[in-house]
């Protein structure tokens, strides 16, 4: 049995496998971020019970369902795939364990991003063209509603760091590597940045 799927066990969640059913141009398959690389980021003092977290592309919901749970922060899975986001919602029943997690079917592009989330996560749900328009609303958020934010890029995709990198509203605010728990990949690193109307 696989860490990943120890996890699912000892939490009464299934999350484990790959589901490209509604891929396309524009979305990624579902892959679920490793355990290991949420224990590390849980760890990381980014987010805790102050923060409410946003997790776009949240599949069946382990992101949202473990970091609330080992931080006591907020969280809100936004997913276009009605079934995964069905799939989250059965995890969220089924967890063992305390978890302040809700879970929405909606186009990240169009979803309104709530005056009080601080934290977003992303694993390359979609194309560098969407995250652009997800990174507008974002930032408009920010500006309408000032407040410390980070943004955690894990496995970021040499579009996605382009695109990041070269926004002026964002600033570069640190880094998880996660090399040594994938040995050989130079992606396996968590990215974080903060907006320049207010860092953390």
């Amino acid at each position: 049995m696989t860490d990943d799927a120890k996890w699912d066990r000892r939490l009464g969640i299934r999350t484990t496998g790959r589901d490209a059913a509604a891929e396309d141009a524009h979305h990624r398959a579902y892959e679920p971020t490793p355990y290991a690389v949420l224990e590390r980021l849980a760890a990381s003092g980014w987010i805790g019970p102050d923060n409410l977290l946003a997790d776009y592309g949240c599949g069946k919901g382990r992101v949202g369902l473990f970091l609330s749970r080992e931080t006591g922060c907020g969280s809100i899975g936004i997913d276009f795939n009605p079934s995964l986001v069905a799939d989250a919602e059965e995890n969220r029943r089924s967890m063992a364990g305390r978890a302040d997690a809700v879970f929405i079917t909606e186009a990240a592009e169009k979803w309104d991003v709530p005056p009080d989330a601080d934290r977003f996560y992303f694993f390359n749900p979609f194309s560098a063209g969407v995250l652009q328009s997800v990174l507008a609303r974002i930032l408009a958020s920010v500006y309408e509603n000032p407040r410390p934010v980070l943004l955690l890029f894990y496995y970021p995709s040499e579009d996605y760091v382009s695109l990041l990198t070269h926004a002026d509203e964002l600033i570069p605010a640190g880094e998880l590597d996660c090399r040594d728990l994938f040995p050989g990949d130079g992606r396996e690193r968590v990215l974080a940045f903060g907006c320049g109307y207010a860092m953390p």
